[in-house]
């Protein structure tokens, strides 16, 4: 089998290759990395969110989600607080500043997105959305199926 034809590392490739072109937009124009910008996609539009959920919903690591997360603390654009209930848990929150460059950000990376799934005929978008609910509703019941058989 050629790795070319690898259907994981075809969608591997494409994520990526799709990923870093928006990269150019919130990185080169608005000086994010990819990690700072999905914690700024998820807070912007949430009041608070707890450390494990914030790295289940970005699917980033502990590790990156802390690392991310005092580069935007430290340009100001969230606030982290250790949860008063819950010391083990760190509690974040977008800031009016990080709400102000999201709202300058987002329709700069939507326009992109936008202008990428423009050079495809509309069938295919709606195709290649209706194939990614497939695929995630698949590995939903694969994995509520090995977390049943585990337990």
């Amino acid at each position: 089998m050629k790795l070319e034809t690898h259907f994981p590392y075809q969608l591997a490739v494409v994520a990526e290759a799709f990923s870093r072109n928006l990269t150019q937009v919130y990185g080169r124009d608005f000086g994010l990395g990819r990690e700072e910008w999905r914690l700024l996609l998820l807070l912007a539009d949430e009041d608070a969110v707890t450390s494990p959920e914030l790295a289940r919903r970005t699917t980033l690591d502990k590790v990156q989600v802390t690392r991310a997360s005092q580069r935007l603390e430290e340009k100001g654009l969230i606030t982290r607080k250790v949860d008063d209930n819950d010391r083990r848990l760190r509690i974040y929150r977008c800031t009016r500043k990080g709400r102000a460059l999201f709202a300058k950000v987002q329709p700069a990376v939507e326009k992109r997105a936008k202008r990428i799934l423009d050079e495809m005929a509309p069938t295919d978008v709606d195709a290649l959305v209706q194939g990614l609910e497939a695929l995630q509703s698949a590995m939903t019941r694969i994995k509520q199926g090995n977390d049943r058989n585990a337990g």
